[in-house]
């Protein structure tokens, strides 16, 4: 296979369940369970089996309602937690011949700063509110490993410019920000080190229909600009219709459905997706 047909990532059957498990729920098919949840033990089976790949300039949507499991599997991805089980394999890392689940916490520590970047719902998870704009980049090229301040500073002003934040609001600090451009200054620090692959989880939620739209467009032009893997999370179909080559719906833990976005938006299979996509019209 050559490099360019080669997936960025890979993901096999990854699991994260929080208990134990019991005789009732531990079945391969999960007959003993309720939704995803084990009314004998309490064991909560968050993500079960999810397998897919990204490629090279390619969105993947992941749409499904909450508790469906898709945040839970982008922080299994980004390391935010440790999986049960499973695999995940990136092209840019050893040669893609590594499950990085199983790296030491430097590896992944280093996995984190320089292939692949996480735009969080809630900008709290990623941004020092009191930090300045330009110094919450600046952090983040640091645990990179950069230590010259000039070219710091320049990238983090090309980023920032590149987001739509106003150079006199560089030194400003994200907390005197609406959601929106604070959700843009994520932007700008997840991709400061031009990571291969971008995760973004539910980054609209609870933002005006208007800086949503414009946060979408930003999002789009990056990806055309800089031709970077995207994973997109949300509960949303409008947002996945939007942005995504390819989705994967998910409920209680499972990827039930996938397909190129437009062939799921015209002719859902799953009783689920369905009414997902009566939603919308």
């Amino acid at each position: 296979m050559d490099d360019s047909e080669r997936p960025v990532l890979a993901v096999r059957n990854i699991n994260k369940q929080y208990g134990q498990g019991c005789v009732n729920c531990r079945g391969a098919k999960g007959e003993g369970l309720l939704k995803n949840y084990c009314p004998v033990c309490g064991t909560v089976y968050a993500c079960r089996d999810i397998s897919f790949e990204v490629y090279a300039g390619e969105i993947l949507g992941i749409v499904g309602e909450s508790g469906s499991g898709k945040s839970t599997m982008m922080e299994c991805l980004y390391f935010d937690q440790e999986v049960s089980s499973g695999e995940a394999y990136i092209a840019s890392y050893k040669g893609g011949e590594t499950n990085v689940f199983e790296e030491s916490s430097q590896q992944k520590r280093y996995i984190r700063n320089h292939l692949m970047g996480k735009v969080y719902q809630n900008p709290l998870m990623s941004l020092k509110m009191n930090f300045s704009s330009i110094g919450n980049i600046a952090e983040k090229l640091i645990s990179a490993g950069n230590r010259n301040v000039g070219q710091m500073k320049v990238r983090g002003e090309e980023l920032l410019e590149h987001v739509n934040i106003p150079v006199y609001r560089m030194k400003e600090a994200p907390k005197n920000f609406s959601g929106g451009m604070q959700q843009r200054v994520q932007i700008a620090k997840a991709l400061s080190n031009n990571p291969p692959l971008l995760l973004l989880d539910e980054v609209t939620t609870g933002l005006d229909l208007s800086v949503q739209a414009s946060v979408l467009d930003l999002i789009k032009s990056i990806q055309r600009q800089l031709k970077i893997s995207m994973i997109i999370v949300s509960h949303d179909l409008g947002v996945i219709r939007m942005l995504a080559d390819r989705t994967l719906v998910m409920l209680d833990g499972q990827v039930i459905e996938q397909g190129l976005t437009d062939q799921i938006l015209e002719d859902p299979q799953h009783g689920y997706t369905q009414k997902l996509v009566q939603s919308l019209l």
